[in-house]
């Protein structure tokens, strides 16, 4: 085919979004197979990857249909991040809380050791897991992603590199700092979370307790 009369992917955008169908089809049709990699990379299961690619796509068709494409032409790079952002999200509401550990391979959220019951217990963990997911989003989004990638969907930095765009010293510099925020909102949060877990009169013997201050 004559270079020239290859059509842009920028020109497939616009005339997708004035209502001409065949357009996202050749969209598709020309980065399904980067799009469908950059999933699998992340969710290493192929049957998995074929769902959230139809997910991928039937965002793609939302957003660009609520004009909220604004990427200059850069269509590829956009719909990878879309991808690669269902993906993490997938990874993140399926999977049960990872050990997370330091540079020294410490485990940054230890179990809380005031446990004294079956009960209380499973509570504990079950309130824990939930703190931790929630100062896992209250992350940087480029640190967030690298950790949820590195702690719940077992990449190397090397996947994690391929799958941002970025360099494996990167990857691993967003990953330290990533752990040194949840290191500073774990101090700050957990204290709260203990006060208000023998306020609200959860210990199983009824009785509130204090805590060392």
């Amino acid at each position: 085919m004559n270079q020239a009369l290859i059509v842009s992917d920028a020109e497939l955008v616009l005339q997708f979004q004035k209502g001409q169908q065949k357009a996202f089809a050749e969209l598709l049709k020309r980065h399904k197979s980067k799009v469908y990699t950059s999933i699998v990379v992340i969710v290493k299961d192929r049957y998995l990857a074929e769902d959230l690619f139809q997910d991928t796509f039937i965002k793609a068709i939302r957003l660009l249909n609520e004009n909220k494409y604004n990427e200059d032409g850069k269509f590829l790079p956009w719909i990878i991040r879309v991808a690669r952002n269902i993906a993490i999200d997938h990874i993140r509401k399926n999977k049960r809380q990872p050990l997370i550990v330091t540079e020294n391979g410490s485990p940054i959220f230890s179990s809380f050791q005031f446990a004294e019951s079956n009960a209380e217990s499973v509570q504990i963990e079950q309130e824990e897991s939930l703190m931790v997911r929630k100062l896992i989003a209250m992350l940087p989004e480029e640190q967030r992603d690298v950790l949820i990638m590195r702690h719940f969907a077992d990449m190397s930095f090397k996947e994690i590199s391929e799958a941002s765009g970025v360099s494996i010293n990167t990857a691993l510099g967003r990953m330290r700092y990533a752990l040194i925020n949840l290191r500073k909102l774990l101090e700050k949060h957990k204290h709260a979370y203990e006060t208000n877990f023998y306020k609200s009169g959860n210990h199983p013997s009824g009785l509130q307790r204090s805590i060392p201050q």
